[in-house]
């Protein structure tokens, strides 16, 4: 163990900044969480141009997303174990420096594998980044104003999505895809530079820094590495002609995990605490984020393109579209995240989820000659779905743990809506390419018929949601199980 800086300690920081201490640390992750959400959804309006640049097919092209939402998936389960090493600030400052390296090197890429791998760099950049703002939240905000601080925080993550499309589309056209990679630089820039001033050297919690603790889960990491490559590559490969080897990298997959777990198991420092899924309200919780991960990152995925490819829109209006969706998504966070302090948050899932389920099916009513203003509206009601649903899932899973335990659940929950996310967008562009092949007269109804695959994975949540109720609290020994 080694003690923190005192000058930089969380105690210190607080006498120095006073109240308003927690709100400011809270300002300081956010940008830089917003900026790993602005690298993962930006490129999406991009894909097209990308793709004949490169002379790609549907297939490789859904790597540019698949590939950093694997990456992504796969490095939350590092967070905890980078916090108690090298605490809050390092740890930020690397994820905020690493995502900054692939997006100016993305852009600057002259070959499709230089790109995908500076892809896949920001992916495991932004998901260290990501557990981070529910772990700080969970722990410096009391129990009457998590909801509030969640909301907030949601508030301005949403920006991102919501400006991203608009903002990329007007980019792909001026200046070419390019330049979408170099819109995070300014955000890491601001980001680390407030890291320094406001995050404390030390471990979640307050607690020093564990130097001589345990090693990384190597195994454990290359066992779920495996498993998930082996799952998105046998997604990539079920169609007619590779289906026998894309069966054969899923059932690998399936193996690989249940070896992960049985590893989980014995290990002394798991990358996941099994423990947790012992809590009825965090195991409901993790299925929840699982499958709305499917809907929301591969809605996020076949929107943009079925605005271009389909309704044949150009970028940037394809990304206007979506910005009164963003909007309201925007504003209607900050509200949902109070009423999760008062309400029962099982009930906001239910009913975030059943809105975004029914605009993915009013989906289904949109052809060439639907306004656009409709379009608008069937995305805004999806959005405000989602805004009850971002504050909620967090607060309702993790209600009830042990603090040493909200560092392995915030990254577990993650992980598995990242995941869920990174099966989706495979999944999506599956069924997609699949049913384009069986309607190649009406690419429409091969659109229509995949939203209607989205909106049906996104109501089977809603099962899930309704038993996140409370349980008793978690006993802190799950971690020897």
């Amino acid at each position: 163990m080694s003690s923190p800086d005192p000058l930089h300690s969380r105690a210190a920081l607080e006498r120095r900044f006073g109240p308003s201490y927690r709100w400011r640390v809270l300002a300081t992750v956010m940008i830089g969480t917003v900026a790993s959400i602005m690298a993962s959804t930006i490129v999406n309006v991009a894909v097209p141009d990308m793709a004949h640049v490169f002379a790609l097919g549907q297939e490789r092209a859904q790597w540019l997303s698949a590939g950093f939402m694997g990456a992504m998936t796969l490095s939350m389960l590092t967070t905890p174990w980078l916090l108690d090493r090298y605490g809050y600030r390092h740890t930020y400052i690397g994820a905020v420096t690493l995502l900054m390296i692939g997006g100016v090197v993305g852009g600057l890429g002259s070959r499709f594998e230089i790109i995908l791998a500076m892809r896949v760099t920001e992916g495991l950049a932004a998901g260290v980044l990501q557990p981070i703002p529910a772990i700080i939240i969970l722990h410096a905000f009391g129990e009457g104003e998590r909801g509030k601080a969640m909301g907030i925080f949601g508030f301005g993550v949403v920006l991102a999505p919501a400006v991203g499309p608009s903002v990329g589309g007007v980019l792909v056209e001026w200046w070419g895809w390019r330049s979408i990679f170099f819109v995070v630089t300014p955000f890491c820039l601001i980001a680390m530079a407030l890291a320094r001033r406001y995050l404390p050297i030390g471990a979640p919690g307050g607690g020093p820094i564990d130097r001589e603790g345990g090693r990384l889960d190597f195994l454990g990491l290359g066992l779920i590495a495996v498993a998930v490559l082996a799952l998105l590559n046998g997604m990539v490969h079920l169609n007619a002609e590779t289906r026998p080897f894309g069966m054969a990298l899923i059932g690998l997959s399936f193996v690989v995990a249940a070896a992960f777990i049985a590893h989980q198991r014995r290990g002394a420092r798991p990358l996941m605490t099994l423990g947790l899924f012992t809590h009825r309200p965090f195991s409901m919780g993790g299925l929840v984020a699982f499958i709305y991960g499917m809907a929301l990152f591969g809605s996020t995925y076949l929107v943009p393109v079925f605005m271009q490819a389909a309704l044949h829109l150009p970028p940037s209006q394809a990304g206007a579209v979506l910005l009164p969706a963003g909007i309201a998504l925007a504003v209607t966070i900050p509200f949902a995240g109070r009423l999760a302090d008062r309400v029962k948050v099982s009930w906001l899932v239910c009913f975030g989820l059943l809105l975004l389920s029914a605009s993915f099916f009013l989906m289904l009513s949109v052809d060439l000659g639907t306004a656009l203003a409709l379009i608008m509206l069937w995305a805004v009601i999806g959005r405000i779905g989602l805004g009850f649903v971002m504050p909620s899932l967090n607060l309702g899973s993790m209600r009830g743990l042990p603090d040493i335990f909200i560092s392995q659940g915030s990254s577990t929950i993650n992980f598995l809506r990242q995941l869920g996310g990174a099966v989706g967008i495979g999944l999506v562009g599956n069924i997609l390419e699949w049913r384009l092949r069986t309607h190649p007269l009406a690419p429409l109804t091969a659109y229509h018929e995949t939203f209607a695959l989205v909106g049906a994975i996104t109501a089977c949540a809603v099962v899930a949601a309704a038993l996140m109720s409370p349980s008793p609290p978690l006993e802190a020994a799950p971690a020897d199980e």
